[in-house]
């Protein structure tokens, strides 16, 4: 067994998901590169001051700008977004995909069972939206006005077009055309993916996927989803145990983690050089590393979301999105900032459309001695001049800023 400490930990972590030492990625190509190395790219509606997958793809790849991952995705039909967590996957994963969807269709007691049971109760309206998708090829649940359809009482939606056409996407029969505004249109799943993906994998194939895809895209995981939040229906010990005797997969110790971690064996190098102090080549920065400029984190990147932050940084993090005003110990949209490989401060902020001036509501040091730090202060500075090029936004009101030097750098950073 591997073991390693916990800055080894953090830097793989980071360097896997291309956040560490700096980007290496760039243009329309880097885009897609970093989505299939990131292994999901999760997908939110909310655009507060952008969408969370675009913030995650600005983290990674130089000069990203919002929507490429749609250009990629819907356009040149690289990926497809699919799941209850909703998060794109490779186009040439979907073999692997289509099992899981066939089993939420037939309901095999290991997945979730609220998808067979939407197909039985609104069968009447999957039978209708699956002609009139032959009949006019892309489809939005927009078209169909409340008076016409029946009212629903659903998580998923307030008409029976609605859950039908979740339906037939969530099991198969129709893909994500494209979005419009973020709602899906949809087509049938011929008219989007390529004929040679339409297929199922074998089963246990799937599964040896689905398990090692997951531990690809923590890094280092402890393989316990007992609840099975993906509703993937995988056998986990007996997949598991398999993937480490065909030396797939490796057990990691953290020091100062009670659990073993699993990787992938094809990481064992990259664990070795970065335990050695080395930083492998393959993760030379395009431009300035994350000392020489901090980079934002997506409210939904899985570096720091759910916990982890917590776990590999000592930082505290909640996305205060959904909490009541008087909760919120921050703000309503609150972004942690990567300086190095530590989690250093977070801000709050909004995109004052009217204006087009990005506003920061507050900042927030883990250490207040960092408010007189000259490095720092040229590293948020960069990362804020990048930032605000991102959002297109015309200028930037630092005023709420407490610290001066902090607060002059950013200025005379727009300058």
């Amino acid at each position: 067994m591997l073991t390693i400490d916990l800055i080894t930990a953090r830097r793989f972590i980071l360097g896997k998901q291309g956040l560490w030492p700096g980007r290496r990625w760039s243009g329309i190509e880097g885009t897609a590169q970093a989505m299939r190395e990131m292994e999901y790219l999760q997908l939110d509606p909310l655009q507060i001051i952008a969408r969370s997958q675009d913030i995650q793809l600005h983290s990674r790849v130089l000069d990203y700008t919002p929507g490429l991952w749609e250009e990629v995705t819907y356009g040149r039909r690289d990926f497809f977004d699919w799941g209850g967590w909703l998060a794109t996957r490779p186009m040439d994963e979907l073999p692997h995909w289509r099992v899981v969807m066939h089993r939420e269709r037939d309901n095999n007691g290991v997945v979730d069972s609220r998808i067979h049971r939407m197909g039985i109760d609104h069968a009447e309206a999957v039978a209708e939206m699956r002609a009139i998708l032959r009949e006019r090829g892309v489809v939005s649940n927009r078209e169909f006005a409340m008076a016409t359809r029946k009212r629903t009482e659903s998580y998923r939606g307030r008409k029976d077009s609605a859950l039908a056409l979740y339906y037939l996407w969530r099991t198969g029969e129709v893909m994500t055309h494209h979005r419009e505004k973020f709602e899906r249109v949809y087509a049938l799943t011929e008219a989007v993916a390529p004929a040679h993906l339409i297929r199922e994998s074998d089963e246990a194939e799937a599964e040896r996927f689905l398990l090692r895809k997951d531990v690809g895209f923590a890094g280092l995981s402890r393989l316990n989803r007992t609840s099975d939040a993906f509703h993937r229906g995988v056998t986990f010990d007996q997949v598991r145990e398999g993937l480490l005797t065909d030396g797939v997969m490796i057990e990691v110790r953290v020091e100062g983690w009670k659990p073993v971690h699993y990787a992938l064996a094809e990481d064992a190098r990259l664990l070795l050089d970065l335990s050695a102090g080395r930083v492998p080549a393959a993760w030379t920065p395009l431009a300035t590393t994350t000392q020489e400029e901090v980079v934002f984190l997506s409210p939904l990147d899985p570096v720091s979301a759910r916990g982890r932050a917590r776990v590999l940084f000592g930082f505290d993090y909640v996305w205060e999105v959904y909490k009541p005003v008087e909760k919120r110990r921050f703000g309503y949209y609150t972004l942690p900032v990567l300086w190095g490989d530590r989690l250093v401060a977070r801000f709050d902020s909004k995109l004052d459309r009217p204006s087009n001036t990005f506003v920061i509501l507050g900042l927030w040091l883990e250490d207040e001695a960092l408010g007189r730090d000259e490095a720092f202060a040229a590293a948020l500075a960069a990362g804020m001049r990048r930032f605000v090029a991102f959002l297109g936004a015309d200028k930037l009101d630092a005023a709420a800023i407490q610290e001066p030097l902090l607060r002059k750098n950013i200025a005379d950073s727009q300058r």
